[in-house]
């Protein structure tokens, strides 16, 4: 039965296929209160390490199905050799994924998503892009995790090359705090996945949070702050800026945007 006008569809009929191109959802349909609990068990599913993940999932033009997995639609059967290496943490709505990947269509990207409709969100509109535009976005990808728990289930030791931590949730309150996506034992962890001259951007217009993570980021010994002129260059800068809901909002609004990007040194430095 055709829906009446004016009334809301189903999440999962958000995407619908035309003669011509997959549409792409639209996000009244995957709302998602802002907040989540990322102490709480929320049924994650992670691998016991990188070498045990599966990531013809995410990427089937990149990568076979593991030995006795079930063949994904359009996988290779060799893998290409790549690895993952640019990792959005709290990627919300996916605005960044979607704006690096043709900024850097050879490099594997994934968001890391804890919120269900968020990352159903994403998913269906980097599926959506790789229909309609055959042969790109097929770098791009996302998973519901937690990243505070399970980050190097999936990533091996100097794997990364960039990491994103783009308006995350100020937890305003003092009894809050410890659940920050940046303190010191998570930088720690963030150094062990990242590799060194590898970067971790952060942005957010709330300055409090913004001087919590450059503190802490400052007290690490793994990292250094990059210098405001020496990020003119760099590709990726402009899109940490404007690209995200969050930054567009903050933009309409006509709000502040504070931004430190630090490099991971060597452990011998």
């Amino acid at each position: 039965m055709d829906n009446v006008a004016g009334e809301k569809r189903p999440a999962e009929t958000a995407v619908e296929e035309t003669s011509t191109e997959v549409r792409l959802p639209q996000k009244k349909y995957f709302r998602q209160r802002a907040h989540a609990n990322v102490f709480s068990d929320h049924h994650l599913d992670y691998p016991v390490s990188p070498a045990h993940m599966d990531w013809s999932k995410n990427f089937p033009q990149h990568f076979a199905p593991k030995d006795g997995d079930a063949a994904v639609e359009g996988a290779v059967t060799k893998d290409s050799g790549k690895k993952v290496e640019f990792a959005d943490i709290g990627c919300g709505y996916g605005g960044l994924l979607v704006a690096l990947s043709t900024v850097f269509p050879d490099t594997l990207m994934l968001g890391m998503e804890i919120r269900v409709k968020v990352e159903e969100y994403v998913n269906q509109k980097i599926l959506a892009l790789r229909q309609n535009h055959p042969g790109s976005y097929d770098n791009v990808s996302i998973l519901r995790m937690n990243a505070m728990k399970f980050l190097p289930n999936f990533f091996e030791k100097h794997q990364l090359s960039k990491m994103f931590f783009l308006f995350p949730d100020p937890h305003f309150k003092k009894r809050k705090h410890k659940a920050r996506i940046i303190t010191s034992t998570l930088l720690s962890e963030y150094a062990y996945v990242l590799r060194p001259g590898g970067i971790i951007y952060t942005i957010s217009d709330v300055k409090d949070l913004h001087l919590w993570m450059v503190k802490h980021l400052d007290a690490h010994p793994l990292f250094v702050r990059i210098p405001d002129e020496e990020l003119v260059d760099d590709p990726a800068v402009e899109h940490v800026r404007t690209a995200t809901e969050e930054g567009q909002k903050v933009e309409r609004n006509k709000g502040d945007k504070y931004l430190a990007c630090y490099r991971r040194i060597t452990d011998e430095d």
